[in-house]
């Protein structure tokens, strides 16, 4: 592959987003996409896994790659080390806030995902909801009502439904929370409520000032509408030829698209120069 001529010749870090960007549906880090993020890291750059997925869903692919930098998931409210175990940031969603969402997706006659101390917990378990636990691997908690049984601040909210109903339901959520909270789609079927200050970016410019690269010489991959804080972060921000629209628009490259090992071949291009 021939990157373009204002591809950065310096690098620091990597920051690439996980399903549809570096996994395909199948969910599988494939060799040549693990031997590029190794090398990477090989050379002295930092490789971030940035994700909306929960820290136990994002740590086995962190620790397959051999990466040792701290992972953003959670959409950027945990920053978590995948070696250790360890939370290094934790911003929640406030405890009333998350019962009003919840009242008010209830009263919309949806269900939804509840994330506690990294684990997930539902009313009750839909074929919904059991479809994104196998996706992930991982255990469900049914508890009755949500509402009567939240006690503690919770990471983040997902509803999941079609990609048209949850864009509907996206714009309603907005006029009544935004501001308040923050709402986006990770996959077309995921709508993700979370606390206001948190965002892929605001978790990576965490993580910068923690480990110690620069903003400036940062590169970025990613698809998804909540990549577009991502991508525009970085100095130099890459969506996939999958990606949505939005992430495409702030861009400064479009690379092959996930089925394709996009991110592998611009690793491997940047790494030959």
């Amino acid at each position: 592959m021939k990157l373009p001529d204002d591809f950065p010749r310096a690098v620091d870090a990597v920051a690439c987003d996980l399903d549809r960007t570096l996994i395909g549906e199948d969910a599988v880090l494939r060799p040549r996409t693990r031997a590029a993020l190794a090398a990477t890291r090989a050379a002295g750059i930092h490789v971030v896994l940035v994700t909306g997925r929960m820290f136990q869903a994002v740590r086995p692919y962190a620790l397959e790659a051999g990466l040792d930098d701290p992972v953003v998931c959670y959409q950027g409210a945990v920053v978590a080390d995948p070696v250790s175990g360890r939370w290094l940031r934790h911003v929640p969603i406030p405890l009333e806030l998350a019962r009003e969402a919840i009242a008010a997706l209830n009263d919309e006659g949806f269900g939804l995902n509840c994330y506690v101390d990294d684990e997930l917990y539902v009313a009750e378990v839909t074929p919904e909801a059991r479809r994104y636990a196998d996706f992930q691997h991982l255990q469900l908690h049914a508890v009755g009502n949500l509402l009567e049984w939240l006690r503690e601040p919770p990471t983040k909210l997902v509803v999941i439904d079609d990609p048209e109903v949850l864009d509907e339901l996206k714009q309603r959520m907005l006029a009544r929370f935004d501001g308040r909270l923050y709402i986006s789609k990770s996959l077309p079927y995921f709508l993700e409520f979370a606390s206001p200050d948190v965002t892929k970016a605001a978790g990576l410019d965490y993580l910068s000032e923690r480990v110690g690269f620069s903003q400036q010489r940062t590169l970025a991959f990613g698809d998804g509408e909540n990549d577009v804080e991502l991508v525009a972060w970085a100095a130099y921000g890459v969506a996939v030829a999958n990606a949505h629209e939005r992430v495409k628009a702030v861009a400064d490259f479009v690379c092959p698209p996930v089925d394709d090992e996009g991110v592998a071949q611009v690793l491997e291009a940047f790494l030959a120069r």
